[in-house]
């Protein structure tokens, strides 16, 4: 049999970065030496985190002007749908409020995760992870940041580090001779990183029908828990799982943009991006829209194809949310550089009027009755958007946790749960000066199982929150006249700076964020999801309704 001569292709080919706009951090702690004829430059682990703690500051209040970009056309859409536009304008906002520095954008600050590459030349003493792992440290201590990261004390018992650490990092060997050091910084919030999937598919679905089959059934299940619009990668191939789930994440933070766009016979990976256009399109015709019914589920999409076993047809999709956080950066002999984020994100905003965005809205007075609230959410069709002024009661997965087990004990549901709706979220730090810390919707399909016992009970008969239900909550409310409000995911800050008057906790202050709170809120916005006659907006989306194939 005649042999193939040895050749080597990296599997992610990417070409050099010259879009990447970056502002020098600092030039201490970094220097060259001269030794067996080569250029060695030295990085000093204070160096390191000094990075990582800018990185992370960064990546907290500030967003790409790409990104930024998206969200105002889609104000300007015409095209777009009413729903869409405030939801844009809502994020908008959010950035300008967090660009202050004070507010983060989310008040999920989520997982710390450094990608690092770094040439032989490059010499830092071998305590890398240490060092990046100081500066995070550093960030969510002095920032208003929330600690999310649980430490498994047993199997079955947790605890709060009260650190935010461990973070995920991940460091490689890179090519060359050139002394450099690049990382990928980035803070993945729960939501979003909830909504990576993988499937283990066959030869059968790198088929045009088949796949726009697959993926028009795939994509709806993401639903809005995650904070679109989106930015959806799909990976299908990969010589392991691990490997087609990491390709996923990077390229969701547009990481890999420069792949190559057509492949080889050596098996790298490559962009389809005729195959993005005709997936984003697909996602315009969901009708899901920016949370709320419209064309933005989707800001863009990133289709990639690996190599693969030929038993093997590894599926991924990933995506970034709202809360698009992530940054580069580099050290080089010149220096500390980081990505250049945009720092002034109110020249994104136009001058629009409240009509402009949406369609009329209801104000709802929370101080009356629960049975008076109630009365006025029934007469009100599902995407109706409404505006919440009162008191709230917030509680989340602990809290409901421990009133299920006195409901199991025999105990009654505590008042609060009956007279008030419940918002289910979790506040970041509360800045001085401030009523509260960035405190937007967390996930509410995490309460989906507690909606049958807490409403036949009385209580929790309005809910407030982010995402799709489950048909289970949608029962609930049809048979305990109960409703699901859709708060908009991402804007934690303008909520936070704008909405929310007062907060005090209720019951549980060792749990912290998780406690259970009293807030008062002022023109608090959200949408009507799930109504008390089993009505769900959710449910006109989520079931594949396209016959469609993908162009080859």
């Amino acid at each position: 049999m005649p042999t193939t001569p040895f050749q080597y292709r990296d599997v992610l080919p990417l070409a050099k970065d010259t879009r990447t706009e970056y502002r020098l951090v600092t030039s201490e702690g970094v220097s060259t030496v001269e030794a067996a004829g080569r250029t060695f430059l030295t990085v000093a682990p204070e160096t390191l985190t000094l990075l990582a703690k800018e990185a992370i500051r960064d990546i907290q209040h500030l967003l790409r002007s790409s990104h930024l970009t998206q969200l105002r056309a889609i104000v300007d859409d015409p095209e777009a749908s009413g729903n869409d536009r405030f939801v844009a304008m809502d994020l908008l906002r959010n950035a300008c409020i967090s660009a202050g520095g004070v507010l983060p954008m989310c008040q999920d600050t989520g997982t710390a995760i450094v990608l690092g590459k770094r040439t032989e030349s490059v010499l830092t003493g071998g305590t890398d992870e240490e060092a990046l792992s100081r500066g995070i440290f550093d960030a969510y201590q002095e920032l208003n940041l929330r600690y999310s990261q649980m430490a498994p004390v047993t199997f079955w018992d947790e605890k709060n580090t009260g650190t935010n650490l461990p973070a995920q990092i991940d460091l490689f060997a890179a090519p060359g001779t050139e002394p450099k050091y690049e990382f990928l910084f980035m803070a993945k919030g729960g939501g979003s990183a909830n909504k990576t999937f993988l499937y283990q598919e066959t030869k059968a679905l790198l088929n045009p029908s088949r796949l726009a089959k697959f993926l028009d059934e795939k994509l709806r299940s993401l639903g809005t828990a995650a904070c679109p619009p989106y930015h959806l990668a799909v990976v299908v191939g990969g010589l392991s799982a691990e490997q087609n789930l990491k390709v996923a994440k990077l390229a969701s933070a547009r990481y890999l943009d420069d792949l190559p766009t057509e492949g080889s016979p050596l098996g790298n990976a490559f962009r389809d991006v005729d195959l993005e256009q005709q997936v984003l399109e697909l996602t315009r015709n969901f009708g899901i829209g920016a949370q709320f019914g419209g064309k933005y589920f989707c800001h863009d999409v990133r289709v990639i194809r690996l190599p693969r076993h030929g038993a093997s047809c590894p599926v991924g999709i990933a995506v970034s949310c709202s809360a698009d956080r992530q940054v580069k950066a580099k050290i080089t002999p010149e220096g500390v550089f980081l990505e250049q984020l945009e720092r002034d994100p109110a020249r994104f905003l136009p001058d629009v009027r409240g009509e402009d965005l949406s369609d009329e809205v209801v104000r709802i007075d929370l101080t009356r009755p629960m049975d008076e609230i109630r009365a006025t959410l029934s007469s009100l069709p599902v995407k109706t958007r409404v505006s919440l002024t009162g008191p709230l009661v917030v509680a989340r997965d602990i809290a409901h946790a421990k009133i299920k087990e006195r409901l199991d004990a025999g105990e009654p549901m505590p008042q609060y749960l009956k007279d008030h709706p419940v918002y289910y979220a979790g506040p970041a730090k509360t800045p001085d000066g401030y009523a509260s810390g960035s405190f937007g919707p967390t996930t509410a399909g995490r309460m989906d199982s507690y909606v049958e016992q807490f409403q036949a009970a009385g209580g929790s008969l309005v809910m407030l929150a982010k995402g799709n239900r489950s048909r289970q909550v949608t029962s609930a409310c049809d048979t305990h006249g109960g409703f699901y409000l859709g708060s908009i995911g991402g804007p934690a800050a303008r909520l936070a700076q704008d909405c929310i008057r007062k907060v005090e906790v209720l019951e549980y202050p060792e749990l912290g964020m998780e406690a259970v709170w009293r807030i008062e809120v002022e023109d608090f916005p959200a949408f009507v999801v799930v109504d008390d006659k089993g009505n769900d907006f959710f449910a006109e989306t989520s079931a594949p309704t396209l016959q469609i194939s993908f162009r080859k």
